[in-house]
């Protein structure tokens, strides 16, 4: 099990990071500023954060509380309520932030790129965990496929992710996908005498 000292002084520096971020937003943000702000040395940073961009992929990964949707038997419930969810992490501006500058970065940073992938295989990971009783699972290209309309509403389009939008955006991929065969067990496998 973790240290609690040790999980308190990383919630408070993510804290601070989120306030300062706020206030500079990432062009700005350094870990000289961040250090001053949350009370630690740039040691401790480095330390759990070997660059400020792995820092970033958390803040992302923790998210402002929007409420986290249960794991459910009903694939669509559980789908939408992931959506539902991300939208509310993507309408902080803090989070968007942070996900604009890392995507803008991707291309000649290979830190941006790398926090990016973990942050989206973490949320697909996610999904799974919460869809595990379904009977279904999503592969990283059903993945962009769920999660694309909400990102291209949001970062392009500048449009309110609608629950119309999630809505059909769910009932297309369920129409695609086909559940999951359940492995049967050893013990409903007939023997060979």
């Amino acid at each position: 099990m973790a240290d609690p000292r040790v999980q308190r002084t990383r919630q408070r520096v993510l804290d601070a990071a989120r306030e300062l971020l706020a206030g500079v937003g990432p062009m700005a943000f350094t870990y000289t500023l961040l250090s001053e702000r949350a009370g630690v040395t740039r040691q401790t940073l480095y330390r759990h954060w070997p660059t400020p961009t792995e820092l970033l992929a958390d803040l992302v990964l923790a998210g402002p509380d929007v409420g986290y949707p249960s794991p459910n038997t009903d694939p669509i419930v559980v789908t939408t309520e992931f959506l539902t969810s991300l939208r509310a992490g993507m309408n902080d501006a803090t989070t968007a932030a942070i996900v604009m500058s890392l995507a803008a970065h991707a291309d000649h940073d290979t830190h941006s790129s790398d926090a990016l992938a973990a942050v989206a295989e973490n949320r697909r990971t996610a999904l799974n965990t919460l869809l595990a009783n379904t009977g279904r699972s999503v592969s990283p290209d059903e993945f962009a496929r769920l999660v694309g309309p909400v990102f291209f509403q949001r970062f392009l389009a500048r449009q309110p992710v609608t629950d119309q939008l999630i809505r059909t955006t769910v009932t297309a991929w369920l129409d695609t996908t086909v559940p999951a065969t359940p492995i049967p067990s050893t013990d409903a496998i007939p023997r060979i005498p």
